[in-house]
C-alpha cells in the first residue's frame, strides 16, 4: 500500500512551477490528484499524460480561485469524481511588480484576489466537507517576501504576509474538527516567476542566499507531502520557511 492509498488532494495552481512540483510528488505517492489551472491548458494536460504514463491518478480542473463560483464549481467537480478531499493546497499566485508609486488599484487587488482571496475562496469552498468527514489537511503556499518584504512588491509582499494571519486563525477554527491548517513559506525557488527575474538581480538574490542557490518545485513539495502525512496530525498553525536560509 502506497503513503496516500485512497486519499485525494486538489491543488490550485498545480500544473506549473511549485504546484507542478507538489502534484508530482503527491501522485507519485499514490495521492489521486486534482490540479487547479486558470492558463496554460497545454501544459496542464502534458503533466497529466506525463503523470498518468507512470501508473498516477491526476486530473486537471480550469477555473479561477478569486470567484467564489468557481471554486465552489471545481470542488463539486472534485467530490463527484473521487468521493472525498482530503487535502487542500492553497498554491496558486502572481506578482505584478511595481513601486508602489507607480502601482495601480488594478494591481493591488489584482494580486490580492489571487493570493490571498483565492485560499479564502478555496477554503471555504471544501471545509464543510472536510468537517463533515472529520479530517483534512489545508496547506497555504506563502513566501519568503511576505516575511522580509521587498522592492517592488508591495502588493505580493502583503498578500503573502495575510496567508500566515489567515492559517493561525482558520487553524485555531478548526482545530477541534480533525482538520490542521499550515503554511509553507518558500523563498526563491526555481520556476517561470523567478526565471523572469533580470540575470543580474538573481545573481544578487543568489549572493545574498546563505546556500548559494535557488530552491527546487521538490524541496517545497517535501515539506507540504510531510504536513498532509497522517503522522502530522499535531501539527496545525505553523510556519514552515523554505528558503535556503535567506531569513532565520
Amino acid at each position: 500500500m502506497s503513503m496516500f492509498d485512497g486519499k485525494v488532494a486538489f491543488i490550485t495552481g498545480g500544473t506549473r512551477g511549485i504546484g507542478a512540483g507538489i502534484t508530482r510528488m503527491l501522485a507519485l505517492n499514490g495521492c489521486r490528484v486534482a490540479a487547479g489551472y486558470n492558463r496554460g491548458a497545454e501544459a496542464a494536460q502534458a503533466l497529466k499524460a506525463e503523470l498518468e504514463l507512470l501508473g498516477a491518478i491526476v486530473s486537471v480542473h480550469s477555473g479561477r480561485v478569486d470567484d467564489p463560483g468557481d471554486c465552489a464549481r471545481v470542488c463539486d467537480e472534485v467530490l463527484a469524481l473521487y468521493g472525498r478531499c482530503d487535502f487542500l493546497i492553497n498554491n496558486a499566485g502572481i506578482t505584478i511588480d511595481k513601486t508602489i508609486r507607480k502601482m495601480t488599484h488594478e494591481d493591488w487587488h489584482k494580486v490580492l484576489n489571487i493570493n490571498l482571496f483565492g485560499a479564502f475562496c478555496m477554503s471555504k469552498a471544501i471545509l464543510e466537507h472536510m468537517i463533515a468527514r472529520g479530517s483534512g489537511r489545508i496547506v497555504n503556499i506563502s513566501s519568503v517576501i511576505g516575511e522580509i518584504g521587498n522592492v517592488g512588491q508591495t502588493n505580493y509582499a502583503a498578500s503573502k504576509a495575510g496567508l500566515f494571519g489567515f492559517t493561525k486563525s482558520l487553524a485555531l477554527e478548526t482545530a477541534r474538527r480533525g482538520i490542521t491548517v499550515n503554511v509553507v513559506a518558500p523563498g526563491f525557488i526555481e520556476t517561470e516567476m523567478v526565471a523572469a527575474i533580470p540575470a543580474a538581480a538573481l545573481e544578487s538574490i543568489i549572493e545574498k542566499i546563505p546556500q548559494r542557490r535557488l530552491g527546487t518545485p521538490e524541496d517545497v513539495a517535501r515539506v507540504v507531502q510531510f504536513l498532509v502525512e497522517d503522522g502530522s496530525s499535531y501539527i496545525t498553525g505553523a510556519t514552515f520557511s523554505v528558503n535556503g536560509g535567506l531569513d532565520m
